[in-house]
């Protein structure tokens, strides 16, 4: 990194590069910096509920070894089974069980960053309640690379459940689906995840309707507390049933050359709203107001997003496949904070040297 720094040259920092369609596409670069080969456990304290892994570590490996004592990192989403520990912060990815275990920025508590001119940084610790103070390593989250290249990271960690259960209600109506969420959040059973899919993407589980998704932890009785028309999906059907959900972009953009997926952010009260306006497949974490849709051409994606930021939602091209790219505008809203955001990116590479363009094209 410093020699980069010192001779101007143009740096492009990866991964597994599981997620190169995420986001902007890199600018050529003069040097490429990969992770891949740092995947070290550092220091694991099982009874303290804390871990310190390289950067590099691919994130479902070391999920494996926290199972043997019970334990796990509860993130989850697009590429998470090949996706390494950095790679998942740097893009911030986060899937169904946000709901109850919050995002990347809640589960880390620690990091080491090499900046652009060579110095290590630490930030935060391996407690989980660190001193009050400016956290740098919070800036890594979610920068896709472009403030500082990750080395390590200390995560809290999370008691792997004893038993889980999902269960899926079906419904013509999106209104009642609607309804079925506000029961299920205000209830006091706490379901992990609240997921919505609408008939198309219910159509590729062989279901139909909007198909309201729940997931819980604890005890069977819970599966007795909601109507005799739901279905409680055996272990088996569970697995897949999540697996499926969490490798469903993978597998679109396999499929369509052409393909993008758009995540909108909304409130509660709109992200009925935001799904029903999705005519190919979508889903929404329906307790955190986030939408997705799948389009296998730019333009009805494009459509989609253009009407999102007119009803006020923050709206980004999530994923995109290289033949889409040209002409879009993948993050169409930057909103009043992307100012410090520039600030901030000129105070860490004031040269613009570190993976230029991947922020959606905005850094």
């Amino acid at each position: 990194m410093a020699s980069a720094w010192a001779s101007k040259q143009t740096v492009e920092l990866f991964g597994g590069n599981s997620k190169r369609l995420m986001a902007g596409p890199v600018e050529s670069a003069d040097l490429r910096i990969g992770t891949a080969r740092m995947r070290r456990i550092l220091k694991y304290e099982p009874r303290d509920l804390t871990i310190s892994v390289e950067a590099g570590m691919p994130l479902a490996e070391l999920n494996t070894e926290l199972a043997k004592h019970g334990q796990m990192i509860p993130l989850d989403g697009a590429y998470a089974d090949v996706a390494t520990v950095a790679g998942t912060i740097a893009a911030n990815i986060s899937g169904a069980r946000r709901r109850l275990y919050g995002t990347a920025r809640d589960l880390v508590i620690g990091m080491q960053f090499a900046t652009l001119d060579g110095k290590l940084v630490e930030s935060g610790g391996m407690v989980v309640k660190n001193v009050a103070g400016l956290d740098m390593g919070k800036l890594m989250i979610g920068s896709f690379g472009t403030l500082a290249a990750i080395a390590s990271v200390n995560f809290k960690l999370t008691p792997r459940p004893k038993v889980s259960r999902t269960i899926l209600a079906h419904f013509e109506d999106l209104q009642l689906a609607i309804e079925a969420r506000d029961a299920a959040i205000r209830g006091v059973l706490n379901p992990v995840a609240v997921e919505l899919l609408n008939p198309v993407l219910s159509a590729q589980f062989n279901l139909k309707g909007f198909t309201l998704a729940l997931l819980f932890n604890g005890s069977d009785a819970v599966t007795h507390r909601w109507p005799k028309t739901c279905h409680t999906l055996s272990p088996d059907e569970e697995l897949r049933f999540w697996s499926t959900l969490h490798g469903l972009t993978p597998r679109f953009l396999e499929k369509f050359k052409d393909g993008l997926v758009v995540r909108v952010s909304t409130t509660l009260a709109e992200c009925g709203a935001a799904l029903e306006m999705v005519d190919g497949p979508g889903h929404a974490h329906a307790a955190s107001g986030i939408v997705r849709g799948w389009f296998s051409r730019p333009e009805p994606a494009a459509r989609w997003l253009a009407a999102a930021v007119k009803r006020e939602w923050k709206g980004v091209v999530e994923f995109a496949s290289e033949s889409a790219r040209p002409g879009l505008t993948l993050w169409p809203h930057t909103g009043s904070d992307f100012a410090i955001m520039k600030q901030i990116k000129r105070m860490f590479d004031p040269d613009n040297l570190l993976n230029r363009g991947r922020l959606y094209g905005k850094l």
